[in-house]
């Protein structure tokens, strides 16, 4: 299980409702993410929806939905689409994603949040939706954004066998 960052085509990649001052990058781009001053936050109101495409497709594990130092605005009810990359907020309001949940404090605090792999093998596109965060406050804050996972189809060299030489 990786960090699929290299994988991610950041020319299609799409926030919607974000604060221009405090773009998608924040959180998901490597050294930005680590830096608690940079974030992503929503604009106009709680809601966000992000189309995360990727290079080629992948197999997600998990993801990390961070936002500890601004708990208030740790993101609450999360919905996950795949190869979903049109889909907008009233469709992903009143759909059924491949994994709806509710954050707990500690996955707000940056502990990573499994997936069913059945349900996201062959992903060229991860549409997150927030729907509200935890305080009802106006604006939602990810301090960082992590899709854990393997990029197409992988093996483990180590279990090849050399066939040839077995005696039978």
């Amino acid at each position: 299980m990786v960090d699929l960052l290299d994988q991610i085509s950041w020319g299609t990649l799409e926030c919607l409702n974000e604060k221009p001052d405090h773009p998608i990058g924040n959180a998901l781009k490597q050294g930005f993410r680590e830096d608690g001053g940079l974030y992503l936050e929503s604009d106009t109101d709680e809601q966000l929806l992000i189309h995360i495409p990727f290079s080629s497709a992948v197999k997600i594990n998990s993801v990390i939905i961070q936002s500890k130092n601004k708990p208030e605005q740790a993101p609450r009810s999360v919905k996950l689409f795949v190869n979903r990359p049109t889909i907008g907020f009233s469709e992903a309001a009143d759909t059924a994603g491949q994994a709806d949940f509710e954050l707990t404090p500690a996955q707000a605090a940056g502990e990573p949040i499994p997936l069913k792999l059945v349900k996201f093998q062959r992903v060229s596109v991860l549409t997150i939706f927030v729907a509200d965060n935890v305080g009802d406050t106006e604006s939602t804050v990810i301090e960082k954004l992590a899709i854990l996972g393997s990029a197409g189809d992988s093996f483990n060299v180590a279990e090849i066998k050399d066939v040839s030489k077995e005696q039978g």
